[in-house]
């Protein structure tokens, strides 16, 4: 689990970044997580746009996105949501200490 310090760390790093997927009128499926797992493993901070005609809203998406690929919300603003992940081989971010 993030501490406040480490959210707000990787909260700054996204400030730069564009989203990499979206999710649409599909919503979130299989095939979704198993691209963002392997997303997740080359990036670990990623940013989600979560379209206007998904039939799901963006918290619920959050959750579900979390659960499945086992990381963690940084933040969600609006229809955006901000996932971390520690790669599992050769992480490239350094979280602050707790």
């Amino acid at each position: 689990m993030l501490s406040s310090k480490q959210r707000a760390y990787l909260r700054g790093l996204s400030n730069r970044l564009k989203p990499i997927t979206q999710v649409g009128k599909d919503g979130v499926n299989e095939r979704f997580i198993e691209q963002l797992k392997d997303i997740l493993e080359k990036h670990e901070l990623v940013k989600i746009s979560i379209l206007n005609n998904s039939l799901i809203d963006t918290k619920e998406a959050a959750r579900y996105i979390c659960k499945d690929t086992k990381a963690e919300v940084v933040q969600i603003i609006g229809n955006k949501i901000v996932i971390y992940k520690k790669a599992d081989e050769e992480p490239k971010i350094v979280l602050p200490k707790r």
